[in-house]
């Protein structure tokens, strides 16, 4: 049949992702016949559209997965979509926005009707695009976490956390988003470094003499003073003893405060006395609850000031406050000085707005008693990180872990299975009276039996649900809960608890660092809590993506790639093979838009050797119907030696989550060996044993290559199956994964041809360093008797390699240009050609000299090794290093001529 000359991934691709979908070749379940094999997907959020870092992600795991599959494993990957509180709202509260209305103007029913149009209308974007790029998940157990079953599991989390008191409400400071009007953990706001000002404040000592007298305090939160209600030092500082039992009045308010003493001060910031604001600082919120100080909280929650501070400032946004208060002390002669000052401000994960530590009623869990086997599972490694840097990371943090804070301000999500009796229950109470945590609303109080109860306004954190995922996809209790179609693919309780003991634990979690604490280290609690058994047992953290400069590439820097074009452009396969070439395990991918041609080229040249192959079958009218390789020289042997060492250095690094070098290593093999060499070697001699075997080495490449560029070695698998006669399953996944095949040819022989192929590389060097173009050449080999026979057969092709017109087997040589244990060889060059090589040679080493020395300006330029990205320096060290063999080969060649 005729095949294209053109490889068209716009139009292949697809074709066989229908193919995929309608023959259910990702569909997994219970077989006692193979071993299980799982991962679950880190589900994206609805709100969600494919960028690239999802597009590494799930390249990996899909890798993983077809290399499972294609050994025979029951693989499982298991789908799903998160609801993304916040960032759901956010979108649709702007849609009603565009309308002129708020969520409150629509009231809370009417808003969940919009969100949940928007989810059907809108959730199941990113799958769809995640099945464009070939990610072959079992895309019938498709889960959200707020579907009716996955829902009750949550809340039953809830209930039983609730019950062993793991789980309480209390006041506490919470990082604030103002914009998103809702509690954050501390994970959700990760501090920045922002360019700000430390103002030293002048607070009046009272004296009984009345004297002015000041105190200096240091702060970078001015507005903030309205809401102090003590001075703190550290008892040890002895500049400060004079003040231990003063009093001083608080500018602006006028109102005395006290005098405490604290070693957590440090003297060392600012001038040793600090402000203590109990209700907007987490370390002022300790210090007040240790001195029993007033707590008082000065902002609403859009950020603006509230009626708790002067006339003056209420209503006014806090920044703008900051600053008029500023002006109104520098009026007042009540600012020492400003100096500017490099903070970490906590920022919003979702909007990137500035965060309040503020003083708060809000649900927590208790976390260290989770944290205990948590940690034990990875000291013991039965959790293992690759790289392994990162066990040390998580350890830390399980080690100073705090409360999580889980009840979210907004609308959509899980909302808390509590009510409070409007009869008995206290707010200000730390006992649980009036409080009823059940699966449904209760009729009475079982407090007081008053039936006057409200439900908790608040919603669960959207990780709340999310640390669940690994069991609660398999529909974990297993109770049979949930709608019909929640339980379309199990028909009862029995088949849930079966597929879950067979699949469960899974076996590897792939992810990005950032979500480490948020999500990974949260679903190893949950899940030895609930199950008692780890949810995986590797946890691959790969790097973060950037552009080619290093800078993390941002929509409001400008600097994305869209893995959407990428694939309009090139294919999804060249996506996904540029992507896992340049991911170097746990390193961060440095990405441009061209590097992407790496990807593109290489399916060029997979397409162009199958219709080299195939075409040279139908031009000689060859029938393949039995791929029995035979060695019908030397070259056929050589072939299958360097497919058997691609074969199990692939296999151990894919075992190793060594996924970049396994790629380069299929790459090398393919591109270099089969076709640089093998293709090439046998273009004089196809004969039916030589197309049997490139249809062999073919096949077993597409395998290779299946699990990195699935729809290129399933198109030209098909073909295979269309030019030959053979007994070939329906799709590549079902083929198996490449074995060893045994080499019936003596080692000797093995390495004499490999020293031909050597050859052939060490005359094209020659060529390039003399400048010979495409002058034809004349080689002299002089050999040992018995090697004699080798070179006839196959001088053939190594002179139609090398460009030469002869070579000639000689006992002796006036020079030797290359040598190596088996032969030497001289190129016929006469004594004029000779001069005018060395002076060629001359100018070569002197540009490489040239070019060493500016490489080592750059590397021991301390400036540049400080501030260049790591992959610059290392490009340059790279460099560096060639430039020197370079050097020295060509200053060995000149002396051969002279």
């Amino acid at each position: 049949m005729e095949i294209s000359s053109r490889y068209n991934p716009k139009e292949t691709e697809p074709k066989i992702l229908q193919r995929w979908l309608k023959g259910s070749v990702y569909h997994a379940k219970k077989d006692p016949s193979k071993e299980p094999f799982s991962i679950v997907i880190p589900p994206p959020n609805i709100t969600g559209i494919l960028h690239m870092g999802h597009a590494l992600n799930n390249t990996i795991q899909d890798v993983l997965i077809r290399y499972r599959r294609m050994q025979n494993y029951q693989a499982l990957w298991m789908p799903g979509t998160d609801h993304a509180g916040i960032a759901t709202q956010n979108v649709v509260e702007r849609a009603l926005a565009k309308e002129g209305k708020t969520k409150e103007d629509i009231g809370r029913e009417e808003f969940q009707k919009h969100l949940w149009s928007w989810r059907d209308k809108y959730g199941s974007t990113i799958i769809d695009q995640l099945k464009t790029i070939g990610a072959s998940c079992d895309w019938g157990r498709l889960r959200f976490t707020m579907d009716q079953a996955y829902s009750q599991t949550v809340g039953g989390v809830f209930l039983e956390l609730f019950k062993q008191d793991l789980i309480y409400r209390g006041n506490y400071i919470i990082n604030w988003c103002p914009r998103c009007k809702t509690a954050l953990s501390d994970e959700e706001a990760a501090h920045k470094e922002v360019d700000g000002w430390l103002y030293y404040l002048r607070y009046p000592v009272k004296t009984k003499k009345n004297e002015k007298k000041f105190i200096i305090v240091a702060t970078t939160r001015p507005e903030t003073m309205l809401g102090d209600t003590a001075i703190a030092i550290n008892p040890k500082d002895k500049r400060y003893d004079w003040l231990k039992n003063a009093k001083v009045i608080l500018p602006i308010v006028d109102k005395e405060l006290s005098i405490i003493q604290d070693e957590a001060v440090d003297p060392e910031f600012g001038t040793g006395v600090v402000k203590v604001t109990p209700a907007h600082d987490p370390v002022d919120f300790q210090l007040g609850k240790k001195h029993n100080l007033e707590f008082i909280n000065i902002m609403n929650e859009d950020a603006t000031l509230n009626k708790n501070v002067p006339e003056t400032f209420q209503g006014i946004d806090r920044f703008e406050a900051r600053a008029m208060l500023v002006e109104l002390l520098t009026k007042k002669k009540l600012i020492e000085k400003k100096e500017p000052y490099n903070l970490g401000a906590g920022h919003c994960y979702r909007c990137n707005t500035i965060v309040e530590s503020r003083i708060s009623l809000q649900w927590f869990v208790k976390m260290k008693p989770l944290a205990q086997e948590a940690i034990k599972v990875v000291q013991q490694d039965k959790v293992k990180f690759y790289p392994n840097r990162w066990k040390k990371v998580y350890l830390n943090w399980m080690f100073n872990i705090q409360d999580w804070c889980i009840s979210r301000q907004i609308w959509w999500g899980h909302r808390i299975p509590v009510w409070y009796c409007q009869n008995c229950y206290n707010p200000n109470s730390n006992d649980k009276k009036g409080i009823i945590a059940a699966k449904k609303a209760p009729k009475k109080c079982s407090d007081c039996g008053s039936d006057k109860l409200t439900q908790d306004k608040d919603v669960l954190d959207t990780w709340f649900s999310s640390w669940l995922w690994p069991f609660a996809t398999f529909g974990w209790p297993f109770d049979g809960r949930g709608t019909k179609d929640d339980r379309r693919r199990t028909k009862n309780k029995k088949i849930q608890e079966e597929e879950f003991e067979y699949f469960y634990p899974t076996n590897t979690l792939v992810t990005a660092s950032e979500i480490l604490f948020f999500w990974v280290a949260r679903m190893i609690m949950a899940s030895l809590k609930f199950t008692g058994k780890i949810p995986f047992s590797d946890v691959i953290i790969h790097g973060t993506v950037r552009d080619d400069e290093g800078i993390k590439m941002s929509k409001s820097l400008g600097n994305v790639i869209d893995p959407l074009e990428i694939t309009d452009k090139y294919g999804a396969d060249a996506l996904r093979f540029s992507l896992i070439f340049l991911a170097a395990s746990g390193s961060d991918v440095y990405l441009s838009s061209d590097k992407f041609l790496t990807g593109r080229n290489f399916l060029n040249k997979i397409w162009n050797a199958a219709r080299f192959i195939f075409s040279q079958i139908q031009n000689k009218k060859i029938k393949i119907d039995k791929l029995d390789y035979k060695l019908e020289d030397e070259s056929d042997a050589w072939i299958l030696n360097q497919l058997n060492k691609t074969i199990i250095d692939c296999s151990g690094l894919i075992e190793n989550y060594r996924l970049d070098e396994a790629i380069k290593t299929a790459y090398d093999f393919f591109w270099h060996s089969f076709c640089d060499w093998y293709l090439e070697i046998i273009k004089d001699n196809f004969s039916k044993t030589k197309a049997n075997n490139s249809v062999f080495i073919l096949l077993s490449s597409l395998k290779l290559l299946h699990p990195f560029i699935p729809f290129i070695s399933e198109k030209i698998f098909s073909l295979i199956k269309q030019n030959c006669s053979l007994d070939l399953a329906d799709f590549i996944s079902e083929s198996g994964w490449p074995l060893e095949k045994k080499i019936n040819l003596e080692p000797q022989s093995l390495a004499v041809f490999t020293k031909i192929v050597d050859s052939v590389d060490k005359i094209r060097d020659l060529r390039g360093d003399l400048g010979l173009g495409q002058q034809k050449l004349s080689l002299q080999v002089k050999t040992e008797a018995k090697l004699k026979e080798v070179w006839a057969r196959h001088k053939g092709w190594f002179c139609r390699l090398v460009n030469a017109e002869t070579i000639t087997l000689v006992d002796s040589l006036e020079r030797v240009f290359y040598q190596n244990k088996y032969w030497a060889i001289n190129l016929k060059i006469g004594s004029a050609d000779l001069a005018k090589f060395s002076h060629a040679l001359d100018k070569k080493i002197n540009n490489f000299n040239s070019l060493i020395k500016k490489t080592e300006g750059k590397l021991k330029n301390k400036k540049f090794i400080k501030n260049a990205p790591k992959n610059v320096v290392e490009k340059e060290k790279s460099k560096k290093s060639d430039f020197s063999h370079q050097l020295t080969r060509l200053k060995n060649l000149k002396e051969i001529i002279v």
